[in-house]
């Protein structure tokens, strides 16, 4: 008895996680990928991540002195955010962008369904099907966030000078890459730098510092960041598994060790939609003058 107690409970928990697969990843399926990486490898790499989970559960960290959270995000469209000790945050649902190419063809209609991306051999996306847009997740605080687990900025490049009909060339110079250990998970890491066609996915809060991004961003460029030297080399991570960015370190210049940590303790467990319930907020108390009722002595 108790052994077919064990097998419901097995069984539930598949069902509850099918119900809310992530479409992308289940269109193209399990994923391969080559024992010896090179910088194609990570670059295609970096551009996987819609296709290769369905939920994700990690703790994120900015900064060698930020606060961490911890994180569950199912794709495509909910997110819970908490402090480390287990303090709601926030609950977000609803993709990052909302533009016309995710819409359908009438008012109400559901989206279109999504083209799947040219693979390579060994799984990894060769070619997108689409901008980054159409795939982005909830977004916590800024795009930084949302660049992090899906980290295309770092694989595909764009002329900053308008379409000149030739393909843009590749954003990043990457270094030898290895294979490395973070959190207990496989990772491929490389030091890179940035080349004139890095295109992150909003050029306030991108993954890596970039003086051409800074000076297409603000028009104080010059006044704001007076002095500063731009990093020539950054440690980036990818998880293997996932996809998702879990590391930027500086690693000279005026931003020396900024960047950001991601620990990943989960993937493709079941999140139940009560998950992604915020609970509701205590009202506030009236201010004197906006409440309809008079407050004492003022009657």
């Amino acid at each position: 008895m108790r052994f077919a107690t064990v097998i419901r409970g097995r069984v539930a928990a598949v069902v509850r996680i099918r119900a809310h697969r992530n479409p992308l990843a289940a269109a193209v399926g399990c994923v391969h990928t080559r024992p010896v990486p090179d910088a194609d490898d990570f670059r295609a790499l970096a551009r996987s991540s819609p296709w290769r989970f369905t939920t994700v559960r990690f703790t994120s960290r900015r900064g060698p002195s930020g606060d961490a959270v911890r994180a569950w995000l199912r794709r495509p469209d909910a997110l819970r955010v908490e402090t480390i000790d287990g303090a709601l945050l926030g609950v977000v649902h609803g993709r990052s962008h909302t533009t016309s190419v995710v819409l359908g063809a009438g008012p109400g209609d559901p989206p279109p369904e999504a083209p799947p991306p040219v693979l390579r051999v060994d799984g990894l996306v060769a070619v997108r099907p689409w901008d980054a847009d159409r795939a982005d997740d909830p977004m916590w605080q800024d795009y930084r966030w949302v660049a992090m687990l899906d980290p295309v900025e770092l694989a595909d490049g764009q002329a900053r000078d308008g379409d000149t009909g030739e393909p843009a060339g590749p954003p990043l110079t990457i270094g030898t890459v290895r294979e490395v250990d973070h959190g207990g998970r496989p990772a491929w890491e490389a030091v890179v730098a940035t080349t004139d066609t890095y295109d992150p996915c909003c050029s306030c809060c991108p993954l890596l510092h970039d003086a051409g991004i800074d000076r297409l961003e603000w028009d104080d460029a010059g006044e704001r960041f007076a002095g500063s030297r731009y990093p020539s080399a950054t440690r980036v991570r990818l998880d293997v598994g996932t996809g998702v960015c879990v590391l930027t370190e500086a690693l000279d210049g005026t931003w020396a060790g900024d960047g950001h940590e991601v620990l990943i303790e989960a993937v493709d467990e079941p999140m139940d939609d009560d998950l992604f319930v915020e609970p509701p907020r205590a009202p506030s108390a009236p201010r004197w003058g906006y409440s309809p009722a008079p407050g004492p002595g003022r009657a």
